[in-house]
């Protein structure tokens, strides 16, 4: 791991809390690739609480184009957005990655960073976005991050890694 990178190790599935927090603080505007209409998957509930923190999350899920999800218009593809996004987050498999990195990066005003959902893991497109100039975090959910560092995962009993007596903002 140069210098230059050493707020993560892809490899390794470790980010630094400097690197997650930059993100999120830095990112606004999320396009979901794979958001779900069903209020009881897990992208939903990420959209969700993604949106009562103060982010726009605009959902993608060509087999629900056209419809409402939580105040936001579901488009089709990454190049449906009516928005530039800062940043990807994909609720796809893992082999599945590559053709949505490929389109973020033909956007006119690409994002910032793509971001790939616990269980989602695919070096060659984190390469492919990285070679580009993108912000890659593999196999973690902004949803839990941002509870984490903010300190609310720990009200609920949770380690998580940060020890602090006094409220923590992202």
């Amino acid at each position: 791991m140069t210098a230059e990178h050493a707020d993560f190790d892809h490899s390794a599935d470790f980010y630094t809390d400097a690197y997650i927090r930059d993100i999120l603080r830095e990112c606004r505007v999320f396009g979901m690739v794979g958001a779900s209409t069903n209020w009881n998957r897990p992208s939903y509930f990420a959209m969700k609480y993604m949106i009562q923190k103060g982010y726009r999350v605009i959902p993608i899920n060509p087999r629900a184009a056209g419809e409402e999800l939580i105040g936001e218009t579901v488009v089709a593809s990454l190049s449906d957005l009516p928005v530039p996004v800062d940043l990807v987050q994909v609720f796809r498999r893992s082999d599945q990655v590559g053709p949505v990195v490929d389109e973020a990066l033909s956007l006119v005003v690409p994002p910032k960073v793509i971001w790939m959902q616990l269980g989602v893991i695919n070096h060659e497109a984190a390469a492919k976005a990285e070679a580009a100039g993108l912000r890659v975090v593999m196999n973690r959910c902004p949803k839990i991050e941002y509870a984490r560092l903010s300190g609310e995962l720990g009200w609920n009993g949770f380690n998580t890694r940060v020890v602090t007596a006094k409220k923590r903002a992202i």
